[in-house]
């Protein structure tokens, strides 16, 4: 007896928990609940009477059942993808895609998934508006824009939203500052008791230091900067320390011009996040650009 077409869906879940290492972390790329995914799993592995991860308190690896089905479910999903978008431009469907992108993102991210996002759907048609995390949130829930990406870790409950990737904060200091040599690692106390150059309220970049503070008596900051680039030369003319993306410094941290302070604990790390409003499942070419920016094949 043949089996039935495959679940798309379930191949995605078990894609995302190969690629991540884990149910919990594959079901959270997927905005999944834990417990769902896990059960979606375990019935694709009874219907196919063979187990396809190996699972410890470390994690799950997949079994060489697994890796196959993992690289065939791959090139499947590409189809599918190949074939929603030939169903969607022959039946008429809107290519045209308002989208909000906070800055760390517009600036260093959204530009390689426009262009994979051309590749896929060389009809599509994006306006993208660049404002900070606080405007992009706003304009989603009013409706003015279809799709954003944000980086603040504080979303409304009534938005829909998915992780696409975790970005990780670094504290930097211009090669003058005293910190430029100190050994050891700053802690969070430290860092809360110095004047910081920061970005301004509303930004993610902003309310993730403000959240990773939280608890602690902060000083005021040295300078309140409306955006990366300003905020880096501030630094980099020794204004103060700074808190900014990783993916932001990372041409001034290898030429030099900024160094990198250790950071006591596991560091910093915050969500980049895709909202929008309406319903749970997204479609057309704002689902095309989640799956890129997602990195999904």
């Amino acid at each position: 007896m043949a089996h039935a077409w495959p679940n798309l869906q379930v191949l995605e879940l078990f894609i995302a928990v190969v690629d991540e290492g884990s149910v919990a972390s594959g079901a959270r790329k997927l905005g999944m609940a834990q417990s769902n995914a896990s059960r979606s799993i375990a019935e694709l592995e009874a219907e196919l009477k063979v187990p396809l991860l190996e699972r410890s308190p470390r994690g799950s690896v997949p079994t060489a059942m697994g890796l196959l089905l993992a690289d065939s479910a791959r090139e499947l999903l590409e189809a599918a993808r190949r074939f929603n978008s030939v169903v969607r431009t022959s039946g008429g469907e809107a290519m045209e895609l308002r989208l909000g992108a906070s800055h760390t993102i517009a600036d260093m991210l959204l530009p390689a998934w426009l262009a994979e996002l051309k590749r896929r759907l060389p009809q599509a048609r994006i306006d993208v508006q660049v404002e900070n995390s606080a405007q992009v949130i706003e304009e989603v829930q009013q409706g003015t824009l279809q799709l954003g990406f944000v980086e603040t870790p504080n979303l409304p409950v009534r938005l829909n939203a998915l992780v696409v990737r975790e970005d990780e904060l670094v504290v930097v200091v211009g090669p003058d500052h005293e910190w430029a040599n100190r050994p050891g690692r700053i802690g969070l106390q430290e860092l809360a008791e110095t004047p910081l150059v920061v970005r301004e309220s509303g930004s993610g970049t902003r309310e993730a230091l403000q959240e990773v503070l939280a608890g602690y008596d902060v000083v005021e900051p040295a300078q309140v900067l409306s955006s990366n680039a300003a905020v880096r030369v501030a630094v980099a003319a020794g204004a103060g320390p700074a808190t900014l993306s990783e993916l932001v410094v990372r041409d001034q941290l290898a030429s030099g011009e900024l160094l990198r302070v250790p950071f006591e604990g596991e560091g910093i790390t915050r969500p980049l996040t895709a909202i929008w409003s309406g319903p749970r499942r997204l479609t057309g070419v704002a689902a095309e650009l989640v799956a890129v920016a997602a990195g999904k094949t």
